[in-house]
């Protein structure tokens, strides 16, 4: 299975200043044209030992802070972060031949931020958040479903529900940014802003 990609590329000349301006670019042509869920990236992190592990994740916000997103802190990707805060981003924007790539360090976002966003979350997703020890290892879906149903009954629809202790977001503080264009024959543009004594500066990478 091969795709030839398109002939148009991505120049020096046509990035922003700075990689969450184009990084901003980038987002929201992809949410114009239809892609389904942009805001799925791949969460890539690693244990103490340096065991890598991935799983999809969606990105909730961004700014020139980071990008945030949200998870059990008892999760695999939660306990590799405790103890390894080194992590990578990939946003796989395929229909548009494009991905970009984020690698850098994760802190744990503030309660007061945490809380806002569990807040604005659909009523059966806070539940979710309690019923679920992500990661962790569960004898039955009926378990599962049961320790819902008890939360259900303990907050219904219209209550307020309290954010977990142990479920909050990280921030990724990016140290590098690579955006990626399909091009024809394989020779791909690869941009990368890379952070150097507190400035953004932009190298090209052969494909």
């Amino acid at each position: 299975m091969r795709a030839s990609y398109r002939s148009a590329g991505l120049a020096e000349e046509e990035l922003a200043p700075g990689p969450y301006e184009q990084f901003d670019r980038w987002f929201k042509q992809a949410a114009e044209s239809g892609l389904y869920e942009p805001n799925a990236m791949v969460v890539s992190t690693a244990d103490a030992d340096g065991r890598p592990s991935s799983r999809t994740v969606l990105l909730k916000h961004y700014d020139e802070r980071g990008f945030v997103f949200y998870t059990n802190y008892g999760s695999r990707k939660g306990r590799e972060l405790a103890a390894n805060p080194y992590i990578s981003l990939l946003f796989p924007w395929h229909p548009l031949a494009r991905q970009v790539i984020v690698r850098g360090t994760a802190e744990r976002t503030g309660r007061d931020e945490t809380a806002a966003y569990f807040r604005t979350r659909p009523h059966g997703s806070q539940l979710g958040a309690w019923a679920s020890d992500q990661s962790a290892v569960v004898g039955t879906r009926a378990e599962l479903d049961r320790r819902y149903a008890e939360l259900t009954a303990r907050y219904p629809e219209g209550e307020q529900v309290p954010a977990p202790p142990e479920w909050g977001g990280f921030r990724v503080i990016a140290e590098a940014v690579e955006f990626w264009q399909g091009r024809e024959n394989r020779l791909h543009d690869r941009l990368r802003y890379v952070l150097a004594d507190g400035e953004w500066a932009v190298e090209r990478l052969c494909p």
